[in-house]
């Protein structure tokens, strides 16, 4: 998998790489979306949607990235606010090109911050997700829907965390540099 890609096929994007260079590699996943590339790089909703598009039309499957900050998990509009991510970026495909599309909740406030998510808070994030997806597409699409959590993940608290109804799996970072930490956490299945 990759972490990104640029929207266009081809071009002068010094720096950048494109879906046609990722599929030359066996790559089949992209992540898009993530919370970084949202803060260091200023992506938006609207330029995620058009990579979204890119990855799919080269035959890759998208991983969007959609999560919250600590100031809008605090006032109670988390939801909203991915809501917004969700359609704004990938509630606009065509329900075949959007069953490609596996979603990573990252809640923003929980990642390196020493503050995790409960397993209750990730499965209600997720299950809002679920619904969000279910309302655009039906529930066919809803209940297939692959979501992972993405916040910061670890092997104390992976059990409990993929133990949740709709926790499908992990997005996983930090842990994933440490062999040990990243096997424990595929244990956890």
């Amino acid at each position: 998998g990759a972490q990104n890609c640029h929207e266009a096929p081809s071009g002068a994007y010094t720096g950048e790489i494109s879906v046609e260079m990722l599929r030359s590699v066996g790559v089949k996943f992209v992540i898009l979306g993530h919370s970084e590339r949202r803060e260091y790089f200023h992506e938006t909703d609207a330029q995620i949607a058009k990579k979204v598009e890119a990855v799919l039309a080269g035959g890759l499957r998208p991983i969007f990235c959609c999560g919250e900050s600590l100031d809008i998990r605090e006032s109670g509009k988390h939801v909203e606010h991915v809501t917004t991510q969700l359609k704004n970026s990938i509630f606009q495909l065509a329900p075949e090109d959007y069953k490609k599309v596996i979603i990573a909740y990252e809640p923003i406030w929980a990642i390196g911050t020493g503050k995790t998510a409960s397993p209750k808070q990730a499965q209600d994030m997720h299950k809002a997700i679920r619904a969000a997806v279910t309302k655009q597409f039906g529930a066919e699409i809803g209940n297939m829907q692959t979501i992972l959590y993405g916040g910061s993940c670890k092997p104390a608290n992976a059990k409990e965390l993929f133990a949740q109804e709709d926790v499908d799996g992990g997005l996983i970072g930090g842990a994933s540099l440490d062999a040990s930490d990243f096997i424990a956490i595929m244990e956890s299945f």
